[in-house]
């Protein structure tokens, strides 16, 4: 009898874990059932909240998916990281960043979460080029005119930077390595205050997404000098690129992408992927990226772990070799 009882409760309690089985298994072939969550780690209307947006609202007209951005910003990016990370992982809260976010631990003294073990890519969503942009009273109209003079004075030249980490602090440090100088480069608390010093004339350079820098540069108040890509821009046809402008090799794009916490089921980051790519290739067809200067990407989540991996190698040895100190 007893030997029976124990079969029994055996089997109920096996009987009771599978439900909880079954019913994570029909949420995920059901998801998503309810609102997804977009987290922002920066302040509503820059480029990142602007491409967040655009592909939520994307998502909803050719998915029916409901998505809320919600810009949580603060210590370069981190705010909102931590706020993905430490949600649920089961798809419904999700981090839409640029490529700021890899940086964390190698910009932070004590950065609260690994960007690459601590989270699960989703989709890589787009690239693009960034701009260096000069003060408007100075005579150089060139990269290699402004190298030159740089070698002769280099205390007379400063860069402006929006992040430490991000894609311009990288594009700046490479700058400074093929150019062989070794100009200043200061921090400034976003691109908009570090983009108003040099239109004054307080600092003299800055190099930032196309997106951010291109209206100053179209009206007059900063000179556009050279994109950091290989070909010109459709956005700009008008800048030459770094390596027509006397800089080959300074090639460097910022890029946009989807993680979610660690641990997301995988047939939920599958869905995603596809929705994403789907949408993002139906906001590209529309011409609605070329206007923010982005190219569209399309990738698997292994694709965008792999390119995620390799990035951050890369801009690990740019800073290790600038002797950058974290803060």
């Amino acid at each position: 009898m007893i030997r029976r009882r124990e079969f029994l409760v055996s089997s109920l309690a096996m009987l009771g874990a599978g439900v909880p089985a079954g019913s994570a298994f029909a949420q995920a072939k059901d998801f998503p059932n309810r609102p997804i969550r977009m987290i922002v780690p920066f302040a509503a209307g820059g480029g990142v909240d602007v491409f967040a947006r655009l592909l939520g609202e994307k998502l909803k007209e050719i998915k029916g998916y409901t998505v809320v951005v919600e810009n949580r910003g603060g210590a370069n990016g981190s705010v909102g990281g931590m706020a993905v990370k430490q949600s649920d992982a089961d798809g419904y809260t999700v981090l839409f960043s640029a490529a700021t976010h890899l940086m964390a631990q190698q910009v932070m003294k004590n950065a609260p979460y690994d960007p690459i073990a601590d989270f699960t890519p989703i989709a890589r969503v787009g690239e693009a080029p960034m701009l260096l942009v000069m003060s408007p009273n100075l005579p150089q109209k060139t990269i290699a005119e402004i190298v030159a003079d740089a070698r002769k004075q280099p205390d007379k030249w400063t860069f402006a930077t929006a992040a430490l980490g991000a894609p311009g602090h990288l594009a700046t440090i490479a700058f400074n390595k093929l150019a062989g100088v070794n100009i200043m480069i200061v921090p400034y608390r976003g691109t908009a205050p570090g983009l108003t010093d040099v239109a004054a004339g307080n600092v003299q350079l800055m190099i930032d997404p196309v997106l951010a820098l291109l209206p100053m540069a179209r009206g007059g108040q900063v000179k556009g000098v050279a994109v950091t890509s290989a070909k010109r821009t459709p956005l700009a046809p008008e800048i030459p690129t770094a390596a027509e402008s006397g800089l080959p090799g300074l090639e460097h794009a910022t890029w946009y992408g989807v993680w979610g916490p660690k641990g997301v089921p995988g047939d939920v980051v599958a869905t995603l992927n596809a929705a994403i790519n789907e949408a993002i290739k139906a906001l590209s067809q529309e011409g609605r990226l070329a206007k923010l200067g982005i190219e569209a990407v399309a990738e698997t989540p292994a694709q965008f772990m792999d390119f995620a991996r390799k990035d951050l190698a890369r801009n690990t040895e740019l800073l290790k070799a600038a002797n950058f100190e974290k803060v």
